[in-house]
């Protein structure tokens, strides 16, 4: 082999274990330039770029991925794409400012945080209506939904709370005090535990869902980086139940956290005021939102290191997989 093939096989060689094994597609909003980057996993490039709603931030697919859902904040909707023909089919009742959602197992009621009203809105997907709204804590932005589909949490970041949902009767049942602006909450698979970033505060609580108390707090400390730069946002756990990913926000890093020990195992670069992620469907790779440099950093996973940024458009917010036979 001359060593102009040898140099050719090595790089492909090098690409191929840097991309995931399935082609999926990572959906990316983008903030500023009003659209969604669609990402080949295969390539990790963009293979298309689509027209959405004003200031598009939270995306979650529907359980059968046949439909996209997206919060368009700045439009006071929440728009719903045919994932098929990447066509807007309608939008929904969302409320005034809607900037995170949680769909409940049953695929059909959203659950929606409205920033600038202090309420959480339950939308019925199906007849496209709004079934309650939640007065919550100031500046909600956090959600999720319990596997079991009986709880839904809201943070409020200027309350620093958790506030827990009864679904059945859509009434706030109880308040958990957590660190400084609140920004994200996960369950875990089991349900046993729901992980709460807080901003400002520096820290993420793993809070035990049958006492509604934290369990652990957890610091992050990245050498050569300012305390206050260190700010978790975006979080992502495994299902196997052994790490969790927090994005830290202008500190440029996500953190590696073995959830059996609480311990941080590591810290991985990624590009300007990271916001959140996605996991590919066999969990070994992860896609980063970048907000300020506009960019999207893929990890991987076992080996903890990045290996690609991608461009796309201006200030990436939210990620969502769709997963491909």
């Amino acid at each position: 082999m001359t060593p102009k093939l040898l140099a050719a096989a090595i790089i492909g060689a090098t690409l191929a274990a840097a991309s995931p094994a399935g082609a999926h597609l990572v959906y990316v909003s983008n903030e500023k330039d009003n659209t969604v980057s669609v990402i080949d996993t295969k390539t990790n490039e963009v293979v298309k770029t689509l027209k959405v709603g004003k200031r598009p931030r939270g995306l979650t697919f529907s359980r059968d991925f046949k439909r996209l859902y997206i919060c368009a904040s700045d439009s006071d909707t929440v728009q719903v794409m045919d994932v098929a023909t990447d066509q807007i089919l309608h939008d929904l009742p969302s409320g005034a400012d809607p900037e995170q959602f949680a769909l409940a197992p049953n695929n059909r009621h959203l659950y929606i945080a409205n920033e600038d009203d202090a309420i959480t809105t339950v939308v019925d997907t199906e007849t496209r209506t709004v079934v309650a709204q939640i007065e919550v804590g100031v500046e909600p932005e956090g959600m999720a939904v319990s596997p079991d589909g009986k709880t839904a949490i809201t943070t409020s970041e200027t309350t620093n709370m958790v506030h827990w949902i009864d679904t059945e009767t859509q009434k706030l049942v109880d308040n958990t005090l957590v660190g400084q602006r609140p920004r994200d909450a996960v369950f875990s698979a089991d349900g046993k535990e729901l992980w709460v970033s807080s901003e400002i505060g520096g820290t993420v609580a793993v809070i035990d869902t049958a006492t509604r108390q934290i369990r652990k707090t957890i610091e992050f400390d990245i050498k050569g980086v300012a305390r206050d730069k260190v700010q978790p946002v975006g979080q992502k756990l495994t299902r196997d139940g052994t790490l969790a990913f927090i994005a830290l926000g202008p500190a440029n890093h996500i953190a590696v956290v073995d959830r059996k020990t609480f311990e941080v195992k590591g810290y991985v670069l990624t590009g300007r005021r990271v916001w959140h992620m996605a996991l590919t469907p066999d969990e070994d790779f992860l896609y980063t939102t970048n907000g300020v440099s506009g960019d999207v950093t893929v990890i991987d996973v076992k080996a903890m290191k990045p290996v690609k940024t991608i461009k796309v458009g201006r200030f990436p917010w939210g990620a969502a997989v769709l997963p491909t036979p």
